[in-house]
């Protein structure tokens, strides 16, 4: 006859006891192992959240740089569209002339003959003359002046002379008038400071 186990030879209640210890084992051990994977993809999970938030606030503050620069930049090509329309880089006597005629027609000035003069270089700008011959009445003229005196780009008007009345129909007086219209254009680097007199004048006011 076979020998019985030791563990068939205990009662009943330590039977059920071990049984129970050795479940409580096994879960414990999966408690652990389970829990300790858990906790460390947790932590994982946790630097990464704070890496993407690191990562996102220095993409915001790029990204708010990118916007700042941006806006100066923006800022700065108005700026210098605005100055090439007061103080072009170039001569441009077709836009110089084509302005002075859009304001005679607006002015009902008729303008004779146009005269383009050498220019004359300062130390940052240069001057750009043009003789004209103009025809109107006394009113007209005056707002022809007035409209140049409206333009973006600055054009003095000098050497005003008013020559040959005319009385016409209504009592009008028309007359002639010679004047020397200067525009100025903005030297670059390499011309500028060249001025031998030594200083520089800013663009008068119309006269």
């Amino acid at each position: 006859m076979a020998k019985e186990s030791s563990l068939a030879k205990l009662p009943l209640v330590a039977k059920v006891g071990i049984g129970a210890g050795l479940l409580v084992l096994v879960a414990v051990a999966y408690f652990v192992v389970f829990y300790g994977d858990l906790a460390s993809s947790i932590k994982a999970a946790q630097g990464k959240e704070r890496q993407l938030r690191e990562e996102l606030g220095e993409a915001r503050k790029a990204e708010f740089a990118y916007q700042k620069d941006l806006a100066e930049l923006t800022e700065r090509e108005q700026r210098a569209r605005e100055l090439e329309k007061i103080l072009p880089k170039s001569t441009e006597y077709p836009s110089f002339l084509s302005a002075i005629q859009a304001v005679a027609n607006v002015s009902g000035v008729a303008l004779t003959a146009w005269t383009p003069t050498e220019e004359s270089p300062d130390k940052f700008y240069s001057r750009v003359p043009m003789k004209l011959e103009l025809q109107g009445k006394f009113h007209q003229v005056a707002k022809f002046f007035y409209g140049v005196g409206q333009l973006d780009r600055i054009i003095n008007m000098e050497n005003i002379s008013a020559t040959d009345p005319q009385v016409k129909e209504g009592s009008e007086v028309m007359i002639k008038v010679d004047v020397l219209a200067t525009a100025f254009r903005m030297l670059d680097d390499s011309q500028a400071g060249k001025d031998k007199r030594g200083g520089a004048q800013q663009p008068g006011a119309q006269k």
